[in-house]
């Protein structure tokens, strides 16, 4: 009975930190690492997406005295791996040249 917990919880523990991470050969990416760090282990993606988002808000005072507007732009990248049949298919979501999503696709195709 102990062994069969002990096995569900490694388990369940591993499913957690695919989300959070990719392997690259024998290199892990992480959440947080930036653009050309990720190059570097993974090498060249094969698509690559690039577009902009505008975030921010606009505080109203209540005697309309004093409105503060604060937006900014954000450059999103979105890459696309394909690892080959073996392997998920994975896509990794940049802002401003920051890793902030790791997800997994369905099986990759030949090459």
């Amino acid at each position: 009975m102990k062994k069969t917990t002990l096995a569900v919880l490694v388990l369940s523990l591993c499913s957690v930190n695919a989300a959070y991470a990719l392997r690259c050969g024998r290199d892990l990416v992480l959440l947080g690492d930036y653009k050309d760090e990720v190059m570097a282990r993974c090498g060249t993606p094969d698509s690559v997406e690039t577009r902009t988002k505008i975030i921010g808000s606009t505080l109203h005072h209540p005697r309309r005295t004093l409105d503060i507007q604060e937006y900014e732009e954000i450059q999103i990248e979105e890459w696309l791996y394909n690892f080959g049949p073996s392997r998920l298919r994975q896509y990794l979501r940049f802002e401003n040249g920051q890793l902030k999503e790791i997800r997994s696709l369905g099986r990759g195709r030949l090459r």
